[in-house]
């Protein structure tokens, strides 16, 4: 055939994703010479450098930006027509890896039930949670996530969103802190003592802080970690106070009669917070993988159970 060779398309998939010679070369199983030859063919079939010198490093330039939501949907397309196709999802055989972007709190608290669902139909297929580093649509997009688990911002339009359960923030210290005494902790004495705040991105004032302001009052926050079980682990050797989802406790560390788990005491914040909505995240052209579809549907049975087990709020 006389026309555009296809197998550019998926050479540029790879140098888009990779925005690297030597790495596309390796995900696609070619030499880096072969990879640069095809980088030029690409140039002169697009009429753009598509990848440049900068430093020592390579970059995209915007018109290989702008072309790799398009060429990713391209690429997986004409895969999803070659393949083979399955009249009926055979659970007992497939075997298949997924990636699922969650935060440590959701994989603490759902991630066992999660496995034990997935393991019982399907034992060949294999879970990868990956940690959510950014707030960001690209590994839906480019295909190496298959779901994201968390609040929707930042998403994009295209990225499909079902919401899986609401949860709210509450205080958290350790038993036999001088706030686990009190039946009720006010706005005044909960900002006398120091705290651990959680932020992957490590952000320093929340809603929380806006809603103290509004009082005209500050907490201190000494320090920031990572992630919710990161700061649960502070506050249980220490006197600082935190906030972590109620659902995480509720799930993840049995709470007994008094409202505590494994060594930490629960309380209402002093100040309103807006709740936590928590989405299933997945890119369409994925909408209608029987496989796919599956896994959808027992993230949102583990999720429905973590929701009627949990308090009523």
């Amino acid at each position: 055939m006389t026309e555009t060779d296809l197998n550019l398309l998926i050479a540029l998939d790879a140098l888009i994703a990779e925005a690297s010679v030597a790495g596309a070369a390796r995900r696609l199983g070619l030499s880096a010479s072969a990879m640069s030859r095809t980088l030029t063919r690409l140039r002169q079939a697009t009429g753009d450098h598509l990848l440049v010198r900068a430093g020592r490093q390579m970059v995209l330039t915007p018109c290989a930006e702008a072309l790799r939501e398009r060429v990713r949907n391209v690429v997986h397309e004409a895969r999803s027509v070659l393949r083979p196709s399955v009249p009926e999802l055979d659970l007992a055989r497939l075997e298949r890896d997924f990636t699922v972007r969650a935060n440590e709190g959701f994989i603490e608290a759902c991630g066992a039930a999660l496995i034990g669902a997935v393991a019982a139909e399907a034992p060949l297929v294999r879970l990868r949670f990956a940690p959510k580093v950014e707030r960001s649509p690209l590994p839906l997009r480019e295909g190496s996530a298959d779901l994201e688990i968390g609040v929707a911002s930042e998403m994009g339009p295209e990225v499909r969103l079902q919401t899986l359960f609401r949860d709210r923030f509450v205080g958290a210290v350790r038993i036999g802190h001088p706030l686990a005494a009190l039946r009720r902790v006010s706005a005044e004495r909960y900002c006398s003592f120091e705290h651990v705040s959680a932020s992957p991105r490590g952000d320093r004032s929340s809603p929380l802080d806006a809603a103290l302001a509004e009082r005209g009052l500050t907490r201190k926050v000494v320090a920031i970690v990572p992630s919710f079980p990161a700061a649960l682990a502070v506050v249980r050797s220490s006197d600082l106070v935190s906030m972590v989802p109620y659902s995480f406790l509720t799930t993840a560390g049995a709470p007994r009669k008094d409202g505590s788990a494994s060594g930490i005491h629960l309380f209402e914040l002093p100040v309103a917070t807006d709740p936590i909505v928590v989405s299933l995240m997945w890119h369409p052209r994925v909408e209608l993988d029987p496989a796919h579809r599956w896994l959808r549907e027992k993230v949102r049975g583990v999720c429905a159970e973590l929701a009627r087990t949990g308090p009523r709020r």
